[in-house]
């Protein structure tokens, strides 16, 4: 457990350090130009105010955006702390944690810029690690079943092709949602070992 989890922060940090300096800039930019059919780049970030609010951000404009904004609804960050909390206080503890890590990365963290048609994508800059990608892995985690991994993985398909996010964004999401998944498991082994046999 202890090299899982080592690994996985490593894996985390190196991705983050490698984003700041640009080294995946080129399939950063490749997933703009390719893999993003639903993407609608407006020109600025949201407020996190109404990033928290469930359709608070929404854009309805397209195919894409509906039918990703339905199946991602469970990774927004209050429905996605009422099903975690539902599951296990601890994990929901964790997730917020989590959340909280996301939030100083993007505000510490900016990658080269990202353009679509020859314009800057300013929502890009600062997008590291997707909270989305990172909330469906946690939640996923917590049901812990075969539908579960289903959704998430549907999910995690379709933020990429609304271009909510970006190959990196989403990769660091799920390692830094795997790492709160890990931490849970950890702690609940240490909580019952304590306890010992009864």
């Amino acid at each position: 457990m202890r090299f899982g989890f080592a690994f996985l922060s490593t894996a985390f940090a190196a991705l983050a350090i490698a984003v700041a300096t640009g080294a995946f800039t080129g399939l950063d930019q490749w997933a703009v130009d390719h893999v993003m059919p639903g993407g609608r780049f407006g020109a600025g970030e949201p407020s996190a105010w109404k990033s928290l609010i469930p359709f608070g951000t929404t854009d309805w404009g397209s195919a894409w955006s509906i039918v990703s904004n339905v199946v991602a609804l469970p990774a927004s960050v209050l429905i996605a702390l009422v099903l975690v909390a539902w599951r296990s206080r601890l994990l929901a503890v964790l997730l917020v944690a989590a959340v909280a890590v996301e939030a100083l990365c993007k505000e510490v963290l900016t990658r080269p810029g990202l353009d679509h048609d020859a314009h800057h994508v300013v929502a890009f800059d600062d997008s590291f690690p997707s909270g989305h990608a990172l909330r469906t892995v946690i939640v996923a985690g917590a049901f812990a079943s075969p539908w579960a991994t289903v959704w998430a993985v549907a999910a995690i398909v379709l933020i990429q092709l609304a271009g909510w996010h970006t190959p990196t964004d989403i990769a660091g999401g799920v390692l830094l949602g795997l790492l709160a998944l890990l931490g849970a498991r950890a702690l609940r082994g240490r909580r019952l070992a304590r306890r010992g046999p009864r």
